[in-house]
């Protein structure tokens, strides 16, 4: 039993490592739940695991803060070419345009590859705010297409934001 528990353990915590060369999100959260399913076949009574990762860990938790709502200058961006091993960043602007404070709680990257930064305090109605995606090119070639959500007060949160990048050697 506890050799079966270690397999499994090893096994979520080695999906955790894989790289984000060029690697879906969603297929593979899909893959470590199937190959979770696959390896628990038959086996009863396991302990609840604190590494176990499902789709519902990778949001952040709904904002109790009344809501407002948010203009975004633009949701996607084109690097265009930039050269292998580049660290690029854009800025997003946002715009509270409700009635209460806009109140950023997370950043969160599709992928190892990109961080965000964003502004932390409240933003008041009327007023703006950024939020910065940080891209590092070095495990990519060619085109690529990369996303944050953002998660805030607003009624249709996560917001995603995108961009693209044509990879040169």
């Amino acid at each position: 039993m506890k050799k079966t528990l270690s397999i499994i353990a090893l096994s979520i915590i080695g999906f955790g490592l894989v790289s984000c060369k060029k690697e879906n999100k969603e297929a593979a959260v899909e893959a470590e739940v199937a190959s979770t399913a696959d390896s628990t076949a038959g086996v009863t009574n396991l302990a609840p695991s604190t590494t176990e990762v499902t789709p519902s860990d990778t949001t952040a938790p709904a904002s109790k803060e009344p809501l407002t709502t948010i203009a975004l200058a633009e949701s996607n961006f084109d690097f265009g070419k930039i050269k292998k091993g580049d660290k690029v960043e854009h800025v997003y602007e946002v715009t509270n345009t409700g009635t209460n404070p806009l109140v950023i709680s997370a950043v969160t990257p599709g992928c190892g590859c990109t961080a965000g930064d964003f502004t932390k305090e409240p933003i008041l109605p009327g007023k703006k705010g950024s939020i910065t995606l940080h891209f590092d090119s070095t495990n990519f070639d060619g085109n690529v297409n990369k996303y944050a959500d953002v998660f805030a007060n607003v009624e249709k949160a996560p917001i995603k934001l995108t961009f693209t990048a044509n990879i040169q050697p």
